[in-house]
Order: structure tokens, then sequence, then C-alpha cells
């Protein structure tokens, strides 16, 4: 795994550049943190092939750098919805069990959802990370954040991306994630609004708590399930950060990844991708950063106390109360953005 944080606007101001005396460079624009750097080793002492992790920290800058014809990424991890918009786009390259034979081990119900375009990753749910050492009692409710307790002013990190921002106030609200009409909205703005005060930071939490001056004066943060792991590891805490999924009901998303059509290493891409979509690859990954996988083949070579535990594969329950992200209008994006922007006004 690089160390460094790759700053998508460093990105797109020129191409990515090979490793220097490697032969043959591979380009993945990926989460930080977000694969087991020991299988990305195996496939290159195995092909001679190396990888090269961009790192980004929102969907909103990775669409960004996924948009720009000349940015010379091979393989991405997008959502869902990314999948979706940027296959029919003719930016993701269409995939099936010829060209990516480790599909044959995931579900049409998963495969569908990353919409013939990708290959499904990771799942998991978005709830709040918060450290045990500082709140002695677990958060049930999304009030938790939304509305916290007088102590924690100046210790909240939200997260700007157009989303992932709104899924708080709006399961609140009782209204859908993917709403797009103004008067919803305009309610998620007034619950957001009263919440700035308390929050430190908007930025991502795994980026922010790398952050000398404000990562150790955050306590509670919205996050993905399997953030609180790489928290503890960023931060040195072990065990400190967890992770609870609200009362109310959440989000439930489910990461592809896919390779792209402007690809000039599009063989190699596919060969990769397949081989990090293998059972034994897929299973390895999901063990070591302590995340579900979608693989049916990998799934059997989870330990049963893996498969078990709540936090990684969420209860029935759970999971009845969440909702996926759909595709939302052009103008609800600009309004979402505009109140995201508009947040500073109010900390």
């Amino acid at each position: 795994m690089r160390k460094t944080f790759i700053a998508v606007s460093v990105a797109l101001g020129a191409p990515f550049a090979a490793t220097p005396g490697q032969a043959e460079t591979l380009n993945l624009l990926i989460w930080e943190s977000y694969i087991d750097q020991k299988i990305l080793d195996r496939w290159t002492q195995n092909s001679g092939v190396a990888v090269h992790q961009i790192y980004y920290d929102s969907g909103d800058a990775r669409d960004e750098v996924l948009s720009d014809p000349n940015s010379n990424i091979d393989l991405v991890v997008v959502g869902e919805n990314g999948a979706d918009l940027f296959g029919k786009r003719g930016i993701l390259e269409p995939l099936t069990e010829k060209n990516v034979p480790s599909l044959k081990d995931y579900k049409p119900e998963w495969t569908s959802r990353c919409a013939g375009y990708a290959m499904p990753y990771l799942w998991g749910t978005m709830g709040i990370a918060y450290r045990s050492d500082k709140i002695s009692t677990a958060p049930t409710s999304w009030n938790d954040l939304m509305s916290p307790a007088p102590g924690l002013k100046k210790h909240i990190a939200m997260y700007d991306d157009h989303n992932e921002a709104f899924i708080a106030p709006l399961v609140l609200l009782g209204k859908s994630i993917n709403a797009n009409d103004n008067e919803t909205l305009k309610q998620a703005f007034e619950l957001m609004k009263k919440q700035a005060p308390f929050v430190l930071t908007y930025d991502y939490v795994i980026t922010s708590i790398q952050n000398p001056d404000i990562g150790k004066d955050i306590y509670m943060a919205i996050a993905y399930s399997g953030d609180q792991h790489v928290l503890n590891d960023k931060a040195g805490t072990p065990g400190v950060w967890r992770y609870a999924v609200p009362k109310e009901g959440t989000f439930s998303w489910l990461d592809c990844m896919a390779v792209t059509t402007a690809s000039p290493r599009k063989q190699l891409a596919l060969q990769l991708l397949d081989f990090i979509g293998s059972p034994e690859s897929a299973a390895a990954n999901a063990e070591a950063l302590t995340m579900p996988t979608a693989s049916e083949a990998a799934l059997k070579l989870i330990p049963a106390e893996t498969r078990s535990n709540t936090e990684i594969y969420p209860p029935a329950e759970i999971l009845a109360k969440s909702q996926y992200q759909k595709e939302l209008s052009v103008q609800s994006i600009q309004t979402r953005r505009r109140i995201i922007s508009s947040m500073a006004n109010f900390q």
C-alpha cells in the first residue's frame, strides 16, 4: 500500500505515469486502504505487472478523474450507481464471464447491481463510527450524530459528498435517501444547519483522522462499515473506534470494480480484475479488510466466526430497513452541493 495520499487535483493535471523500472504498470483508482496489498503483491509476483494505486476520498473527486479522458486509469472502484452511469457513457468496459471468468461466482442479484460494467467488490452499510474511550454509550440513532450531546461540540466529522452527506438527515425525516425535490432537501438542510456548530470537519473521516491538527479531536463520524478498523490502524488505537448502525435504517452500499474502456492496457486490466475476483483473492481481501464479500465461492472460504459477526455481515432486520442509492437528478445534485458548501457559514 502506498503511504502517501495522491490528491486528485494533482492527478487531473497530467496523466499518471508508470512507476520507474517497471515494464508495465496498471493504474487503479480506489479509496485509500481499500485492498489488501498482499493480493497486489502476489499479482505482481505472478505477472510481472505492477499496480499503482491512486487514492480518492470522495465520490465526487473520483468521478472528476474518471470523466477525464486523459487520466490514464486502467481500473476503478465505483459505487453501483457509478457503474451504471459511467458504463452507459462508454467509460467502463462491459464485463461478462468470457472476459472475467470469476464473475461466475457472483449471484445475479449482485452482478445486476453493477449493471454489467463492473464486478461486485465489497458491500456494507453506512452508520456511525465512534471512539469508545470518549463516548461511553454506543450511538443507536441518527439523532446521536445530527443532534449531538453538548460535549461533542467540534468533535464530529461529517462528509461533503452529495450523496452520503444527506443520508442521516433524510433517514431521520423518513424520506428516501434519493430525494430530488427541493422541499425535502430544504428540510434536510435545516437539520444539517442545526448540526453544523458541532462539526469539526466535513472531510471524510479516514482522511481527517490523519490530519495532525484535528485527528485526535474527532470522537464521532459518519462512516462506512469497515472504516472503524482503518481508523484504529491509522490512529494507532486498536479496538477503540467502533461502528453502529442506527435503528432508523441506513444506506446499504455495494462497491464495484471496473476496467476503463480507454485503458491502454485493457487485457492486463481484465486479468487483474479476474485475479482480484477469484475465490482465494476475494476471501483473503475480505478477511484482511474485515468486510463482507459478494462472492459465493469466496464466502465458503471465510471462517464461520467471521460470517456470524454482525458488525461485518449485518443481520437481516438491518438490511430490511436499508435503502439503495439511485441516480439523482442534475438539479438535485446541484442543490445538494450548494447546501454542503454553505455549511461552513454555520460552523
